[in-house]
């Protein structure tokens, strides 16, 4: 297969995988009437209509790798999604990164106000635990349990929440580099590499080869990481959806601001060659998630 080839099959995969991951966040985040329908509107306004849906189609493309049913997949991936939806809304905050835009539109707490966009945030945050327990996710509890342990270790003090109050902490000092590189670990990488390995969990592996998953998703984080602060520094607003140079005026330690711009984009390269020897066990059946590693250096947005 043809690396063009291998890149279209990748986009029609990803467009695939939005739309219906798009149709499963709808389903499961329905209007209510009464005065909490402005919560409603708001967790639906943060966690719909935009987005790269990495988290998700990591989610989905790994359950089908280990034969899992798609539906159910697709709950686990409308899950992180609006788990990954919350940290974005409460990041947006004044209090946070104080930044009025995202996806491209008014951040949550522009579009609504700041208190609306806090209890979004917490009410997408349980809601994402919700989905993975309830019946409908796996017909075998401890399946539904081992996902919902998984996402709170990855998105909690110990993964993206820690990760959150290093980068706070780290503003205006020159941080190592095996510092960034943890920070991004927690920041950014924990739920990527949660969701890599939700497809495994959801298909009932708990071998050798959700350990490969884990590390594919471990080293396509900071590759996606590497590019993001790249194109922080590199691309416009119209380009990002966001803020450009945010990382730069808040005096964050980046992977630019420690390598430079071509270092940083040989480091991100690197990290996803390796995320996608991790992949050698499985063959042509891992195409798309090598595909991906490829598509997280080389994006635009």
């Amino acid at each position: 297969m043809s690396a063009t080839t291998t890149s279209t099959s990748l986009k029609e995969a990803l467009a695939h995988a939005c739309t219906d991951i798009e149709a499963t966040i709808d389903a499961l985040l329905p209007m209510v009437p009464g005065d909490e329908s402005v919560l409603l509107e708001a967790m639906r306004y943060a966690s719909l209509g935009g987005g790269k849906r990495l988290r998700g189609f990591l989610a989905v493309e790994v359950a089908s790798l280990f034969g899992a049913d798609r539906q159910a997949a697709l709950r686990v991936a409308a899950s992180v999604e609006m788990l990954h939806a919350y940290s974005l809304v409460h990041d947006d905050l004044p209090s946070m990164d104080d930044d009025d835009l995202r996806r491209g539109q008014p951040s949550t707490h522009r579009q609504f106000d700041e208190a609306i966009a806090i209890l979004a945030g917490d009410a997408l945050q349980t809601r994402a635990f919700e989905i993975l327990v309830e019946p409908e996710t796996s017909p075998d509890a401890t399946i539904r349990a081992n996902l919902a342990l998984a996402l709170a270790r990855a998105s909690g003090a110990a993964g993206m929440v820690g990760g959150q109050v290093v980068d706070i902490r780290g503003e205006g000092r020159a941080l190592p580099l095996n510092d960034v590189r943890r920070l991004h670990a927690l920041k950014t990488g924990a739920l990527i590499r949660y969701a890599a390995e939700s497809g495994a969990i959801l298909a009932g592996v708990n071998d050798e080869r959700r350990a490969a998953i884990g590390a594919y998703g471990r080293d396509l984080a900071t590759a996606f990481q590497g590019a993001d602060d790249v194109l922080d520094t590199t691309a416009s607003a119209e380009e990002l959806g966001k803020t450009a140079g945010k990382d730069e005026a808040s005096g964050k330690s980046t992977y630019v601001s420690l390598l430079g711009i071509d270092g940083a984009r040989a480091e991100a390269r690197r990290l996803s060659d390796q995320a996608r020897e991790a992949l050698s066990s499985f063959g042509a059946q891992a195409a798309a998630l090598r595909a991906l590693a490829d598509y997280v250096v080389e994006r635009r947005n």
